[in-house]
């Protein structure tokens, strides 16, 4: 894909969810969703006030993320800083 073994692997884009599993419990909004694709868990980007994916990333170490957004299809790896698109 992208020159990035963790981007490589994903075999099957998971969107997942549509919101943000933290951001419910605390009763914040959030302004776009991501998907991990190591366990599947639907959480807030970085554009958003508690960064709940990047804080999965690092206390999990989950490293690709897609964009769990209707019309968005894309991975991204936190570790190689690695992007693509897909159809």
């Amino acid at each position: 894909m992208a020159g990035c073994k963790h981007l490589d692997a994903v075999e099957t884009v998971n969107k997942g969810g549509t919101e943000c599993q933290e951001c419910v419990k605390t009763g914040d909004k959030w302004v776009h969703l991501r998907t991990c694709q190591a366990c599947g868990v639907t959480l807030c980007c970085d554009s958003s006030k508690n960064r709940h994916a990047h804080a999965h990333f690092e206390t999990h170490g989950h490293a690709v993320i897609a964009s769990a957004e209707k019309n968005d299809y894309w991975l991204w790896c936190y570790l190689d800083k690695a992007f693509v698109q897909y159809s």
